[in-house]
């Protein structure tokens, strides 16, 4: 798996005249609860070779706080959405397995940090993970590119982020659902992002084989 393909894409100025992102909806996102069904997930997931990929932690807001984080673990693949909440029993166990497999691609964007965050909280060394903020570039621009803006120039659709669910508790117990459909759609859109690449652009950063 490379990533040192650029792959440049078309930036749309205005995202408000783009038709909503049809993101994956609450009746298809799992939070798995107790080892048996984290296992179940595990198990699902390990059926698709490439599935997007996020996490997300609780906000810090003074100067110097550390964060305590990553608090929630998300993939994602075609048919549905995993939300692993950090604490639940069985959760740190399938997240590695999941994470640390060499035969799952895990797709995302800005994954510098959550590999990190991974590693120093959770002690999981995450393989194969495809960072698309580091692979597009706006046509004409540097930088990297992000979701909203990935979404926008290849999927040329909308997708909203709310600020105020985006600096939301994720440490709480249960999520609300705006909480949510937010995470899994992080990971989710990441994935569809993927998937609307050209087939030859995908076997180029992932491999003849996969995906």
């Amino acid at each position: 798996m490379s990533q040192k393909l650029i792959i440049h894409i078309p930036q749309h100025t205005e995202l408000d005249v783009l038709p909503a992102f049809e993101g994956i909806t609450y009746e298809r996102i799992f939070t798995p609860a107790t080892p048996d069904e984290f296992r179940v997930a595990a198990d699902e997931i390990a059926a698709f070779s490439c599935i997007g990929f996020d996490t997300e932690s609780k906000p810090t807001f003074k100067v110097g706080e550390v964060s305590s984080g990553p608090h929630l673990i998300q993939f994602a693949t075609p048919e549905k959405a995993y939300l692993f909440q950090i604490g639940a029993p069985g959760c740190i166990e399938a997240a590695r397995s999941v994470l640390q497999a060499r035969d799952i691609v895990k797709i995302g964007f800005g994954l510098k940090s959550d590999r990190s965050r991974l590693r120093s909280k959770l002690d999981i060394q995450p393989n194969q993970l495809l960072d698309l903020g580091s692979t597009l570039r706006y046509q004409g621009k540097k930088g990297q590119v992000g979701l909203r803006g990935a979404v926008a120039g290849i999927l040329n659709a909308r997708i909203n982020k709310s600020r105020s669910v985006a600096t939301s508790n994720w440490a709480r117990a249960v999520l609300t659902p705006a909480q949510q459909i937010y995470a899994a759609n992080d990971a989710y859109a990441a994935l569809q992002v993927f998937l609307g690449l050209p087939v030859e652009q995908r076997q180029l950063l992932v491999g003849e084989d996969r995906c």
